[in-house]
């Protein structure tokens, strides 16, 4: 097995745990959506019964019958009215959450089984989104995800699986910078913005973060191998050397870093457009 496909499936088996959360969660109130239009449709199928019969009663009773007929049609109407508001919802509510089924299983399709060794064309917009969707888990307690992708934005050549990889790190980096400043799951969540855009003859994407930032004394040993930051078990000081390794090294790019401590670090990736 290659490096390269080794990272991948290391980083896959990192994100099962929360790509299950993820999944379990929409399969959960899709299933209970359903089981709610099962009892509407139940509904619907008593009140039309009732509303065969009504009609029948009225073509033959008198005006006490056709009274009755009036009040339990009325309560016909109402139970009709609220299932007629009821149903609509719980069907975009069950298509948005087999929608983001679809995409995370896109996802780590895609991720996990590139389409070839070398390098193809690739929307890096497209990228980013998958990046964000697989490693929502990690970020949607403490932060709150901003894209601002640049439309059109012509295609890279370069690794698809590397270039996820890339985008994994930075993002899950800025979102334990953020949950290092104001907790897991607080009342004040940070914020972790996304762009992308063209430069002349590159692409440019930013990963910026509100979190701890970094001291300034240890900005120039971010990217060596085995430097971290981090609390003891929570970073193994490999994320950004292979981070810089990938752009660098496999794509002839550049990452560089702007931060301030206790307010946040913005990561810069440029990647040669030839």
């Amino acid at each position: 097995m290659e490096p390269s496909q080794i990272r991948t499936m290391e980083t896959i088996g990192k994100l099962a745990a929360g790509v299950a959360h993820e999944l379990t969660t929409p399969i959960q109130y899709v299933g209970d959506n359903l089981e709610l239009l099962s009892d509407a449709f139940c509904q619907l199928q008593s009140s039309l019964t009732q509303c065969l019969q009504l009609h029948g009663s009225a073509g033959h009773g008198g005006d006490n019958c056709q009274g009755a007929t009036g009040q339990a049609a009325a309560g016909e109407k109402r139970r009709l009215k609220l299932l007629a508001e009821e149903i609509p919802n719980v069907i975009s509510q069950s298509l948005e959450g087999i929608d983001y089924m679809a995409r995370l299983v896109r996802s780590i399709r895609e991720f996990s089984h590139p389409g070839g060794q070398g390098k193809q064309l690739v929307d890096l917009n497209r990228t980013v989104q998958s990046a964000l969707t697989l490693s929502r888990n990690e970020w949607k307690y403490v932060a709150e995800v901003v894209s601002r992708l640049e439309p059109g934005l012509p295609r890279v050549a370069c690794l698809p699986d590397q270039m996820t990889q890339l985008l994994l790190n930075l993002i899950v980096n800025a979102a334990q910078a953020i949950e290092a400043k104001s907790g897991r799951g607080a009342t004040g969540r940070g914020t972790i913005t996304v762009r992308t855009r063209q430069e002349d003859d590159w692409i440019r994407i930013d990963v910026e973060d509100t979190g701890v930032g970094i001291p300034e004394e240890v900005r120039a040993r971010v990217f060596d191998p085995f430097f971290t930051t981090k609390a003891l078990g929570r970073g193994t000081g490999q994320g950004l050397a292979i981070a810089r390794r990938i752009v660098v090294k496999e794509h002839g790019g550049t990452i560089t870093l702007e931060s301030e401590g206790g307010h946040g670090t913005t990561f810069t990736v440029r990647i040669p457009l030839t």
